[in-house]
């Protein structure tokens, strides 16, 4: 394969981090479904566990799935159903329809989210792997950073947030036609036959455990500050929500970044040693965080969180795929189960919050992050 052709086929799929992204739109759409509906906290949070919920529920059966139906074709399924979902809330807008859409949007994300990174590996080198899933995480990153300004620019100048769906829709159509008309080879998959129980086994493996619990609290970290930002800003420093929503797009444009520099340093730089001390420097900038009450030093401690927990999703994956490539279609199963992290955290986040405000909501992901930094720990033991 020669090098232009290579690069053909490795764009739609990095493309496809740009679908992948959509699910952090839940974010800011929690703030405006709550101003919208009236809603408590905890009724509000239950948008991102509707949507995270399916990667409990479908993550292992998709990556049997895709041991029969290949993962190109796996893909362009979940753009398929996170085109639906990008269409409900533009028939109808109400609560139950808006739960409905995330539903929708979880199924789709789950199934690309199991799929998407192993076909990166069918047309990635093996050394160029950490780097490759860290470019498109920095793919995915750019639709998150633009959510939440999308969404703010339709509701200041249009007066309807909603305007997003169909932008995302076009571009998943744009995306999903892409990748279709692209050719990839794929390998045989030897373990076609693999059953439910056969992955789950996988968890028997301490270093797999590990790292299916790192990704449960990276996850959760990760979506407990995207749909909490805008209410804690809120909540600090009085600003409203068209104004307070663009912290969360300051922290993707943080992560943006960080993960742009992380495909770079990648290539040269272990993985779990930049973990390491991406979890050293969290630590202190989430107390900074809770300590302040300045607008400016919370909008520098979320710029600087954003980049300290940008590619630890990325290195956990990583090391799990390398670690058995040859069980890479149920590995990616059991590791995308653990985003069910970004529907538990934010769901414990709202609850604590009704009772002791955003502050207290935020203090819970100190908890998440000392795991993270314990499993750097022993990552940098195996």
């Amino acid at each position: 394969m020669n090098k232009n052709s290579s690069i053909k086929k490795v764009m739609p799929v990095l493309f496809g981090f740009f679908i992948m992204g959509f699910v952090d739109v839940v974010g800011i759409s929690t703030n405006y479904v709550k101003q919208d509906f009236k809603l408590s906290d905890t009724l509000a949070n239950l948008l991102p566990m509707m949507l995270f919920l399916w990667f409990a529920v479908l993550s292992v059966p998709t990556g049997l799935l895709m041991n029969r139906l290949g993962r190109k074709n796996t893909v362009i399924i979940s753009m398929c159903i996170t085109l639906l979902a990008m269409l409900v809330p533009l028939i109808s807008y109400n609560f139950i329809m808006v739960l409905i859409t995330f539903s929708l949007l979880g199924i789709g994300n789950t199934i690309i989210q199991v799929s998407l990174n192993p076909l990166l590996s069918n047309v990635v080198r093996g050394d160029r792997l950490t780097s490759s899933l860290t470019l498109g995480q920095f793919i995915k990153a750019i639709a998150s950073f633009l959510g939440p300004i999308i969404a703010g620019v339709a509701a200041g100048s249009f007066g309807n947030w909603k305007l997003i769906f169909p932008i995302f829709a076009a571009i998943t159509v744009i995306s999903g036609l892409w990748l279709f008309t692209t050719q990839i080879h794929e390998e045989p998959i030897i373990n076609s036959s693999s059953s439910f129980g056969g992955s789950l086994g996988l968890l028997k493996d301490r270093v797999i455990l590990l790292l299916f619990l790192g990704i449960v609290f990276v996850v959760g970290v990760d979506v407990g500050l995207n749909t909490t930002i805008p209410k804690f800003l809120m909540e600090r420093c009085n600003i409203p929500l068209e104004k307070a929503g663009l912290g969360t797009s300051l922290y993707f444009a943080a992560r943006t970044l960080g993960t742009f520099a992380g495909a770079i340093l990648l290539v040269k730089l272990s993985g779990r040693k930049f973990f390491m001390v991406s979890m050293i420097a969290a630590i202190p900038i989430m107390v900074v965080m809770l300590l302040t009450g300045n607008l400016w030093v919370i909008l520098s401690m979320v710029f600087l969180m954003g980049l300290a927990v940008a590619n630890v999703f990325a290195i956990i994956f990583s090391a799990a795929l390398k670690r058995r490539p040859d069980r890479a279609n149920e590995i990616s199963g059991i590791l995308i189960m653990g985003l069910i992290g970004g529907a538990i955290i934010p769901l414990i986040m709202g609850i604590v919050s009704d009772s002791f405000r955003q502050t207290g909501g935020m203090a819970v992901l100190i908890v998440p992050l000392v795991y993270l930094l314990f499993s750097a720990y022993k990552m940098e033991k195996e």
